[in-house]
C-alpha cells in the first residue's frame, strides 16, 4: 500500500527549501503539502485561536493555509485532510537556517514535528544551516539535505521509526555538498550562546521601531552521558546532526530537590 507523507514549513509555501524537500520525497509516498502563506520562522509551537483560517488549494494535493502557522497546517490537516486516514509520516521543511540547541524551542520547523507526534504520527524536522548569508545555501541547491532526508525516509519506511510516542527526529544538514560532508553524528541538543540583536530605527515619521536580527550561531562546548557531539559540534565539523527531542520538559533530577526546597 503507497504511503502518505503530510510535508510542512514555517518559510511559506514558495520556499525553495520546501520545493527541494518534496523533489526529494515525491517518487516514495503519495505527498500532500499544506504549508503557511507567509514566513513565520520563530513562530515556536503556536496555533491561530483569535481569527479564522482558510485553506487556499493551489494544485492537486497542494495547499497554502491563509496566514496559518505549521502548528495550524499540521493540527487542521489531520482534521481536514486526514480525517478517515492519517499520513505514514509529517515531515518539516526543508528550513532555510539552523534548527540547533534551544533555538528548537523558537522553530515552527520543529514545532509541525511536535504537533504530529502530539496526535501519534511520526515526524521529522529538517533544516539546513547557513555560513554566513543564508542565501549562500541556494547555491547548495539543498543537494546533501535532499540526500538527507531521502534516506531517512526510506529507512524509516522499510525498518520502522526509531523513537516511542511524543519524540521526533530534528536533523540539520551542514552547509556544504555531499562529497565534503562527513557522515551523521547522533546529538544532544547544544547550548547557545544567546545575545541581544535588536536594531534601533527611525521611520520617515521619526517614530522609533524595532528589528530583532539574528545573532551569529555561537556555542557552549557541552556533552551529555551517552553523546559527546552537540548538534552544534557535529555541524561545525560537517556532519549531518540528527537529535531526537522528546515533548516532555520535566527535569526529573531536580523533582527531589524542588520537593526540599518547597519543605524549607
Amino acid at each position: 500500500m503507497e504511503k502518505t507523507i503530510l510535508i510542512t514549513n514555517d518559510d511559506g509555501f514558495e520556499s525553495k527549501g520546501l520545493k527541494a524537500l518534496i523533489e526529494a520525497l515525491r517518487d516514495l509516498a503519495n505527498i500532500v503539502v499544506v504549508a503557511p502563506t507567509i514566513e513565520k520562522s520563530a513562530c515556536g509551537h503556536s496555533l491561530t485561536l483569535t481569527r479564522p483560517l482558510r485553506f487556499i488549494e493551489l494544485d492537486k494535493n497542494f495547499y497554502k493555509l491563509d496566514d496559518g502557522t505549521p502548528s495550524d497546517c499540521v493540527f487542521l490537516a489531520l482534521n481536514k485532510l486526514f480525517k478517515d486516514k492519517k499520513p505514514d509520516l509529517v515531515v518539516s521543511g526543508i528550513n532555510i537556517g539552523a534548527n540547533m540547541g534551544e533555538d528548537i524551542t523558537y522553530s515552527g520547523t520543529a514545532a509541525a514535528a511536535m504537533e504530529a507526534v502530539l496526535h501519534g504520527i511520526n515526524a521529522v524536522a529538517i533544516s539546513q544551516v547557513c555560513r554566513g548569508n543564508c542565501y549562500g545555501v541556494y547555491d547548495l541547491e539543498f543537494k546533501l539535505a535532499k540526500k538527507v532526508i531521502r534516506d531517512i525516509v526510506k529507512k524509516i519506511f522499510e525498518n520502522g521509526y526509531p523513537l516511542k510516542e511524543r519524540k521526533f527526529l530534528n536533523i540539520n544538514i551542514p552547509p556544504v555538498n555531499p562529497t565534503e560532508c562527513n557522515g551523521i553524528k547522533i546529538t544532544h541538543a547544544g547550548k547557545r550562546v544567546y545575545n541581544n540583536d535588536a536594531q534601533v530605527h527611525i521611520n520617515p515619521r521619526g517614530l522609533e521601531y524595532y528589528w530583532i536580527g539574528l545573532p551569529s550561531l555561537d556555542w557552549y562546548h557541552s556533552t551529555s552521558p551517552l553523546s559527546n557531539f552537540s548538534d552544534f559540534d557535529a555541524i561545525k565539523d560537517n556532519f549531518v546532526s540528527i537529535t531526537p527531542v522528546h515533548l516532555d520538559m520535566t527535569h526529573y533530577d531536580s523533582i527531589k530537590r524542588v520537593e526540599n526546597w518547597i519543605d524549607l
